[in-house]
């Protein structure tokens, strides 16, 4: 069974008697009889957008804090012009009452207004044009707190799609001739090992020629006649049961890399053998070596079997991995890694993964991955580039700086405008005119805007 549209992973999986099967999978080959155990709300998928709604339903929303900024701000002027006014009053009422619009005029929160959306606004543009959909800005927020980074592997660390990784024909034949050969039998098959076959076979201009008298072979392979010749295309369990011999060392250095290993037999010789497997994307080590300089921990997480997974890992040079793994199941080490303090970010593209990437305290959805998935992300990666979560890290670093500065912008500066609009300063002669007043207000908010635009593409990558 091809159970890649649900759960991912490219390799096929053996289904035997009484085994699960998921609605969505493809049969590769042979006869499949199935009973009918779920539809409608409790099949598969339907399962899976309810863990994404319950996921989604418990996340907190993020105090707005230029809100929060603005309500004490409004207390504190409003207090202090009262007070201002009652002590002003022995002046005269026209002066009093001055003193107290100044007051109020200086405290005015137009700033605080501009503040935050300002920067998100220029932050989530920048985004865009460096391949980052921001949908939910709280995401911006919360990265200054993350500590572990959950990556799915097929899919987000690999390509997600079979490529010959080596071909190593027996004594006698050549490589170009194995692959013409593999690749006539395959011409006809719409299996994803059949498929990296012919497009290797293409990439090397090789012309494939269709076998006659194509045939599957349930749970082995494909046979068929080329140029006169039979011939077949099996894996090693039924070399093994026919008792024909083959070299099982190599064979096993290629499976021990997560590749899948299938042999060309002659009648009882065997011709030689085709190693596939997925590959990992330009970034991906990028991404890695650039996470551990932040301090952060990438872990992988996945459904492919331990061997594949520990290949994947060493490879990119992850110390943390866990294979093997159902949609629920990668939603529950999520909690764990909460439960224990941690802030977790989840990267993933298919169904399996919408659970997780909403649970998590920030989801990232791949581009080219499932719709469910990007609907349950709060940042999604347009070009699908494992190295552009560097860039999101980055991005949100400098716009929560950019933040924090708007607010001391927008609010820092009544800690002075407010006493002196109060009058505080008086008594060497210094008190100030509403006019004035209605300047320096306008002027925290032109300096809020510049502030803003200063956020630029070019310095999340300087970060």
């Amino acid at each position: 069974m091809n159970e890649a549209l649900v759960t991912g992973e490219s390799a096929a999986v053996t289904k035997n008697v009484g085994d699960k099967v998921i609605g969505g999978a493809t049969n590769n080959n042979g006869t499949l009889t199935v009973k009918i155990s779920g539809t409608g709300d409790s099949g598969y998928l339907s399962q899976v957008m309810k863990m994404v709604q319950n996921a989604q339903q418990a996340k907190s929303k993020a105090e707005d804090k230029a809100g929060l900024v603005a309500k004490y701000l409004f207390y504190a002027a409003f207090g202090v012009g009262i007070i201002a006014f009652f002590a002003w009053l022995p002046q005269g009422l026209a002066t009093a009452m001055t003193i107290m619009v100044t007051v109020f005029v200086i405290a005015c929160p137009h700033a605080l207004g501009l503040a935050i959306p300002l920067v998100v606004s220029r932050s989530t543009t920048i985004g865009a044009q460096n391949g980052l959909l921001v949908r939910n800005r709280q995401a911006i927020e919360a990265s200054q707190h993350v500590s572990h980074v959950l990556l799915d592997k097929t899919g987000t660390l690999t390509e997600g799609k079979f490529t010959v990784n080596a071909l190593i024909p027996n004594d006698g034949i050549d490589e170009t001739t194995l692959l013409s050969r593999l690749a006539a039998l395959e011409n006809n098959s719409t299996h994803p090992l059949a498929q990296a076959i012919i497009t290797e076979a293409q990439a090397k201009d090789i012309e494939v020629v269709a076998a006659e008298k194509s045939q599957n072979i349930p749970g082995v392979g494909i046979s068929g006649n080329v140029d006169g010749t039979d011939y077949k295309i099996v894996n090693g369990n039924y070399l093994t049961k026919q008792g024909i011999g083959f070299d099982e060392a190599t064979a096993d250095k290629w499976a021990a890399k997560g590749n899948s290993v299938s042999f060309l037999l002659q009648g009882t010789q065997v011709q030689g053998m085709v190693a596939e497997g997925d590959t990992i994307k330009a970034g991906a080590k990028e991404l890695i070596s650039g996470l551990h300089r932040r301090g952060i921990t990438p872990v992988m997480l996945t459904g492919d079997n331990p061997k594949a997974a520990e290949h994947v890992a060493n490879l990119l040079g992850l110390t943390e991995f866990h294979a093997g793994l159902l949609p629920d199941d990668k939603q529950k080490i999520i909690a764990d890694y909460q439960a224990k303090g941690n802030h977790v970010i989840m990267v993933g593209d298919g169904v399996n993964d919408a659970p997780s990437l909403a649970a998590a305290d920030i989801g990232i959805a791949i581009g080219a991955g499932t719709d469910v998935a990007i609907d349950s992300a709060d940042v999604v990666l347009v070009k699908s580039e494992p190295r552009d979560i560097l860039h999101f890290l980055d991005l949100a670093k400098i716009t929560n700086r950019k933040m924090v500065q708007n607010l001391w912008w927008g609010a820092g500066y009544n800690i002075v405008a407010i006493p002196l609009a109060a009058g505080v300063l008086s008594f060497i002669g210094i008190i100030l005119d509403p006019a004035v007043g209605a300047a320096v207000m306008a002027m925290s908010t032109i300096i809020v805007v510049i502030n803003a635009m200063g956020l630029t593409g070019e310095k999340i990558k300087n970060v």
